[in-house]
């Protein structure tokens, strides 16, 4: 067995789940071995519980009385921004490349149509549209990070 073999032989096993391979012919024997990934043991602490004590009623109060606090005037007005979900599992993505810029930013107006970003899934890279009319008000996704099917991407101010 030449070198060029060995080299050969390496190659294919360091693109194969082979672990270790023993080739022994004439009086000559190569051992190869993969290197194995150091195991990382992940230790985790049990929860901490707090319980609240009961609550004490003041001699003043009557048993059967309320104490809630007086509701103000002035509540704030549920949020009316719309989500713009992911369609799929996949890696997202802001541009189209790192040298171009983001599709859209913080304060950018969308219409529906306009492409907000892409998401790659299984090489494929899928452009994905607004199908709603409106200013981006919040990126919920770092760019280049998994998303899971249906996970908030962006938040937006409806017009």
């Amino acid at each position: 067995m030449d070198f060029k073999q060995i080299q050969e032989l390496i190659r294919m096993i360091n693109k194969s789940n082979i672990g270790e391979v023993t080739i022994e012919e004439k009086g000559f024997k190569v051992t190869i071995k993969q290197k194995q990934d150091a195991v990382q043991q992940l230790i985790s602490a049990p929860a901490l519980s707090y319980v609240q004590p009961p609550l004490q009623l003041p001699a003043s109060v009557p048993s059967g009385a309320s104490l809630d606090k007086p509701k103000s005037a002035v509540e704030p007005a549920p949020s009316t921004l719309l989500t713009i979900k992911s369609p799929m599992i996949g890696t997202f993505y802001r541009s189209s490349s790192p040298e171009v810029p983001f599709f859209v930013n913080i304060g950018d107006e969308v219409v529906a149509g306009k492409v907000v970003c892409i998401i790659e899934a299984m090489k494929l890279f899928n452009e994905i549209e607004s199908e709603i009319k409106g200013k981006i008000v919040k990126v919920l996704v770092d760019d280049a990070s998994p998303v899971e099917y249906d996970q908030p991407l962006f938040l937006v101010e409806p017009a």
